[in-house]
């Protein structure tokens, strides 16, 4: 809920966030109130084109969604074809929790336990068991899911907001369409390889790029959670440790983002919100399935990204500045 105000106790630590990322966070009005123009629909063709000249060169499925999310301007490859989502779908747990948060059921200092796999006897189930493990406060729990990618704190934000249907309960309400999540991570890892994500399209725990773009935006925007619980959520996305290799690797040095990475089997993901140089936004989500690795994977990553960076950096004249040079 946009805008709510709330006890300090369950916050202090979204203050100290509100703090730490002013760059990502503020965006000016200038910036916010530039309108759309012919001129920006032949960058979107220009740079579509770029990026798909990047992928033609993957042997598997490749996703990417692109778009300045305060200067107007798109780009989908694939924008409604379903990818694994792997760990880019703890945004959306982060995100389910701090909603509770919002609405008083937790604080981020109320103590949960992480959730280890358990051994499994008999005949294998559809969920991997689980089983209690370290307790620690939510904000912990959140920092490792988010910057380390750790399965078990974000199982444990999952079994203490009531598990993934409430999670997909939130991206519904949020208006979020095409992304959801099927199980927890301990049995999205135990089942990684079952299926060759390259050339089968699985629905499970899966996403459109056009529906991570969106959950991205309603985050960036404040439609989807309160500014305090948005700042919690960047502030952390900012701090990924994980994937050196990828959408960082084609950013300029000190590029302020916010990302989460995504690995499984066959599988290489990045998403997260880009400020370029003026300010703007660029909110984009790729997703590389194929049978060339890892390494491969996050190369292409790291050129999509650049092009992305390089093309919407280049702000689009505003008709009316056009006007005043003839």
């Amino acid at each position: 809920m946009p805008g709510r105000a709330f006890p300090s106790h369950r916050f202090s630590a979204a203050t100290a966030a509100l703090m730490a990322i002013p760059a990502l966070l503020l965006t000016t009005p200038a910036v916010q109130s530039r309108a759309p123009s012919t001129l920006q629909d032949q960058r979107d063709l220009t740079i579509q084109q770029t990026v798909e000249s990047i992928i033609a060169r993957g042997r598997g499925r490749i996703g990417v969604a692109a778009a300045d999310l305060d200067g107007g301007g798109e780009v989908l490859i694939h924008g409604d074809m379903p990818f694994p989502m792997a760990s880019t779908a703890k945004i959306a747990v982060a995100a389910t929790f701090l909603s509770g948060v919002e609405q008083g059921r937790f604080r981020l200092d109320q103590s949960f336990p992480m959730m280890m796999p358990a051994a499994e006897r008999g005949e294998r189930s559809a969920a991997a068991p689980l089983r209690p493990g370290p307790v620690m406060s939510a904000q912990q729990l959140m920092e490792l899911s988010i910057t380390r990618s750790d399965n078990h704190a974000t199982d444990g934000l999952i079994t203490a907001v009531g598990g993934v249907g409430v999670v997909n309960a939130w991206l519904a309400r949020t208006g979020i369409v095409g992304q959801h999540l099927d199980s927890t991570m301990a049995t999205l890892v135990r089942d990684d390889g079952r299926i060759n994500p390259a050339t089968t399209i699985d629905t499970r725990t899966a996403s459109t790029p056009r529906a991570m773009l969106a959950l991205l935006a309603a985050i960036d925007r404040g439609n989807a959670l309160s500014p305090q619980s948005r700042a919690v959520l960047l502030d952390t996305m900012t701090r990924t440790s994980t994937g050196k290799n990828r959408m960082r690797a084609g950013l300029p040095d000190g590029t302020v983002f916010a990302h989460k990475t995504g690995t499984l089997s066959g599988v290489t993901d990045d998403v997260g919100i880009i400020r370029l140089p003026d300010g703007r936004h660029l909110a984009l989500a790729i997703f590389i399935t194929g049978p060339e690795g890892h390494t491969p994977h996050a190369t292409m990553i790291a050129q999509i990204t650049r092009a992305l960076y390089d093309g919407y950096a280049r702000d689009v004249p505003r008709p009316e500045t056009q006007q005043s040079r003839r």
